[in-house]
């Protein structure tokens, strides 16, 4: 099987997360979209982010209605700060047969070099990269020089541009706005009924 795996804080999960896994299932031709939210995203240590519990069941409720899609809780499961060589590697015993494709933004593979241990996260995953509004497209060449193998595990993808973040929907619901169309009905349902963001 091709699977593509798209990590994130999903806080909240948003309907550009849906259309960025729908891009990659068409152009990478995957079988099966594996959204995993992260336990404690090491990058945003000093950040306040909602209990793990809380995204993982609205990550759920974003990919329910997606039939290519699967939600996994192995990094919610890990103590710890969640790093992605540590799931990758995680994922690659759990489907050493399989095709994994670790989906990330621009920005995010322009950075990957400052990421714990980028070589064994390409030795587990290919990387497919989707533009992200506001990053220039990255240099294979400059990543490959301080990633080597990088360039050839790597699809630079040319769509969708989301211009959808977790952080104005979090600002919405505490001044109170509609955030319908940012998210699926169930999420925004949820978070009226925890009373999320709200603090």
């Amino acid at each position: 099987m091709r699977r593509g795996l798209l990590g994130g804080t999903f806080d909240p999960p948003h309907l550009g997360h849906l259309v960025l896994a729908e891009a990659a299932r068409r152009i990478l031709d995957l079988d099966e979209v594996i959204f995993i939210p992260a336990g404690q995203p090491w990058v945003k240590a000093a950040m306040k982010v909602t209990p793990a519990r809380h995204r993982l069941a609205m990550t759920r409720l974003a990919a329910a209605d997606v039939p290519y899609a699967g939600v996994s809780d192995i990094e919610i499961k890990r103590p710890g700060p969640s790093y992605t060589w540590q799931t990758l590697e995680e994922l690659r015993r759990l489907y050493p047969k399989d095709e994994l494709y670790f989906i990330l933004g621009w920005d995010n593979l322009i950075s990957l070099p400052s990421w714990h241990h980028p070589d064994r996260i390409i030795k587990s995953a290919c990387l497919a990269a989707a533009p992200r509004i506001g990053s220039p497209r990255p240099d294979l060449n400059a990543l490959d020089k301080a990633v080597p193998g990088l360039a050839a595990r790597t699809v630079v993808m040319t769509e969708p541009e989301i211009d959808i973040s977790a952080t104005s929907i979090r600002e919405r619901v505490r001044r109170d706005q509609a955030i319908s169309a940012l998210v699926a009905a169930p999420v925004a349902a949820y978070i009226a009924d925890h009373g999320l963001y709200r603090d």
